[in-house]
């Protein structure tokens, strides 16, 4: 953790800033997802303050218009693939970690990393950020998850509880016959090798 940074107040600057920008149920998630990744990250031994941060400010950029999305996230110095460049609206955490970079004082990599890939998922992703990712799959305001549900999850460990919930957003956008991005597939893949 970056202990120059006063991360209640900075938080709480990007709460502000979420509740302003995204509509109120996107707001609503934000705040769910918060709170499960840092109950998620308190389960799994991390820092829950930073969890709760990323979950606050994983969707502050959703409501971007496609322009302003592609600039922002292009100055992560990656590749806009076609997807991306097909849909522009799945550049919000790219667009997201730049933003808490530049109008928030965030340099904590592994905040950044976690923002930046809560879409997709990725290759090499530090365990803050494969909690983010699950976190904004199983907050409670989602229709399957359950008591009984969370409760099989928070059995696992980590990389097999990671690659339950990836495999299941995989089966759940196959089944409405959306496309499935090259990085998840590398994501799945190098999971189901950390867990056989």
């Amino acid at each position: 953790m970056d202990t120059k940074i006063n991360y209640e107040k900075v938080t709480e600057d990007i709460r502000k800033f979420t509740m302003a920008a995204v509509s109120e149920s996107r707001y609503e998630h934000s705040v769910r997802t918060a709170q499960m990744c840092k109950k998620l990250c308190e389960r799994y031994g991390l820092d829950p303050r930073r969890g709760y941060l990323c979950g606050i400010a994983h969707d502050m950029c959703k409501k971007m218009d496609d322009s302003l999305l592609i600039s922002l996230a292009s100055k992560d110095g990656k590749p806009i693939s076609d997807l991306e460049k097909d849909k522009p609206a799945l550049l919000h955490g790219r667009a997201a970690a730049v933003k808490i970079q530049k109008d928030f004082g965030i340099t904590d990599e592994q905040i950044i990393q976690a923002i930046a890939n809560h879409t997709f998922g990725g290759e090499h992703l530090c365990d803050l950020a494969k909690l983010l990712f699950v976190a904004d799959k199983i907050e409670p305001g989602r229709e399957h998850v359950t008591e009984k549900y969370l409760e099989r999850l928070f059995a696992m460990e980590l990389n097999e509880m990671v690659f339950t919930v990836v495999n299941e957003s995989v089966e759940y956008l196959t089944k409405k016959g959306k496309k499935i991005s090259p990085v998840t597939k590398l994501f799945l893949d190098e999971l189901k090798m950390n867990i056989a």
